[in-house]
């Protein structure tokens, strides 16, 4: 999965949060919000509930298909930049595949000649430098990745319990604790 959560088949935007969950997702400061996700990144325990829902009595959906299409596409951009990844790796395929093609026809060129003269070293530096640019574009999309995954100002971490006593039996400061030391 592109998103890298694994979001429950059959979740909904509607729930009962416990108060603990509720104080989690307040301090998520984005305004773009893929709710199903963030449920699963608080990572709090969850409890599938069933129901039948009612039909529809008056109106019709505002879900049309063009919302339904953006839909996953919204998942992926909100919690993965696992695509401009895919761009690195697509880019360095393409200029080693280029070098192997250069290689390929300097032999072939050697042994049988060239009908035509010219073609294949222009195709082999446009496909080495397109996939070069297209590994450098990857690697720009990694930073710009990272910054934005910076700019959503997620908290770091969620504390399931603090216990204040532990600090005096073991020696641990609130910061030690909450970072799992």
């Amino acid at each position: 999965m592109l998103s890298g959560r694994l979001i429950p088949v059959d979740a909904s935007d509607f729930c009962i949060l416990s108060r603990r969950a509720v104080d989690a997702l307040a301090g998520v400061r984005e305004r773009h919000r893929f709710m199903k996700g963030l449920f699963v990144w608080i990572g709090y325990r969850q409890v599938p509930m069933l129901y039948q829902p009612d039909p529809r009595f008056a109106g019709i959906s505002k879900w049309n298909y063009w919302n339904l299409w953006n839909f996953p596409i919204e998942e992926i951009t909100s919690f993965s930049i696992e695509p401009l990844k895919v761009a690195t790796y697509i880019g360095v395929i393409i200029a080693i595949l280029a070098i192997l093609y250069a290689f390929y026809m300097t032999i072939q060129t050697i042994i049988f000649g060239n009908p035509v003269p010219g073609f294949p070293s222009l195709l082999v530096a446009i496909l080495f430098l397109g996939g070069l640019q297209l590994m450098f574009l990857g690697i720009m999309g990694e930073y710009l990745g990272r910054t934005f995954n910076e700019v959503k100002q997620r908290p770091l971490y969620l504390v399931r319990q603090w216990d204040p006593s532990a600090r005096e039996r073991n020696g641990i400061t609130r910061a030690a604790a909450i970072e799992g030391g």
